[in-house]
């Protein structure tokens, strides 16, 4: 059975400048590269849940200009459901200016436009595909009232919910309670709970609101955490060549949101979400370096 998957989030426009090192303050460097692309995290998860197999509904916000018409183009391409994607009038579409060093780390401006304007209308014209969805999935990259908002519409509905609490941000008790899997890095972790420098059990645990909850940790080449009140364990990832981090959260969410929409044990989707992130970093750029199902099944086989 085909998961089926509904990604309420943003689109921004990737520029990205590969260079050798990150300028200091005040300081200038010469970039070898300069590439635009499709990105933004909820567009980036939509098309990982895509590749790798699934019926991917995005619900979001672009402007009526160029890079919004090349938004729609890609999803279009790429498979996803863009029936739900609003054309705003007023705000332009969201744009990123990323930095890639040649160790593959990176720096990130974000400028969100139009997808801070994204409306409850715009979920609720979404709810009968909501309905039927195995997985609902949100991020941080649109306004905080709509965050809450999407995770409720499906909860009502009794469809399980992922947020990304991406990029770090702090969002009330409530809404985190919304969120069946809750699935930050490091960083975003001690932002979310407000307990800088704590353990990441201890930290993640206070987030948990009901025995069904879990929190996910990504944490990077160690692989990643899961929480529960009762227990926890690291699912080691894979070892791979890392040509460019940028996106390697997004592509694990979209693994995960996949791979529990499958019915996947817990374990078994963390490994799966690891596996197309590990992939995902072995290539530039965001969207364009999601992996393939295939890809993915061959690595996982590998490891066996």
């Amino acid at each position: 059975m085909t998961a089926k998957i509904v990604i309420v989030g943003s689109f921004n426009t990737d520029l990205t400048t590969y260079m050798e090192r990150m300028p200091r303050p005040g300081e200038t460097v010469s970039g070898r590269k300069f590439v635009t692309g499709p990105g933004g995290k909820g567009s980036n998860q939509a098309v990982a849940a895509a590749r790798l197999g699934a019926d991917v509904t995005f619900i979001g916000r672009v402007g009526q200009d160029a890079f919004g018409d090349q938004a729609v183009r890609f999803w279009q391409q790429e498979g996803v459901n863009t029936d739900y994607v609003v054309r705003d009038p007023d705000h332009a579409t969201g744009v990123a200016p990323i930095f890639v060093d040649d160790s593959g780390e990176n720096s990130i401006v974000v400028v969100l436009g139009a997808n801070l304007n994204l409306k409850p209308s715009d979920v609720d014209s979404a709810a009968a595909v909501i309905a039927r969805a195995d997985v609902l999935l949100t991020q941080l990259e649109v306004n905080y009232d709509m965050v809450g908002y999407a995770l409720k519409a499906a909860k009502q509905q009794g469809i399980r919910t992922i947020l990304n609490p991406a990029p770090a941000g702090h969002l009330p008790a409530e809404v985190v309670a919304l969120a069946d899997y809750i699935t930050p890095n490091e960083t975003e972790l001690e932002v979310l709970s407000g307990r800088p420098g704590a353990a990441v059990a201890e930290a993640a645990r206070s987030l948990l609101t009901t025995e069904q909850q879990t929190v996910v940790v990504t944490m990077g080449a160690q692989g990643a955490s899961y929480i529960r009140r009762g227990s926890s364990a690291l699912i080691p990832t894979y070892k791979v060549n890392v040509v460019d981090t940028t996106g390697a959260g997004d592509a694990f969410n979209g693994g995960l949101a996949v791979a529990l929409a499958e019915g996947k044990d817990l374990p078994d989707a963390i490994a799966f979400a690891n596996a197309t992130a590990a992939l995902c970093v072995t290539r530039p750029g965001t969207a364009p370096s999601m992996p393939t199902r295939v890809e993915v099944d061959e690595l996982l086989a590998a490891q066996r």
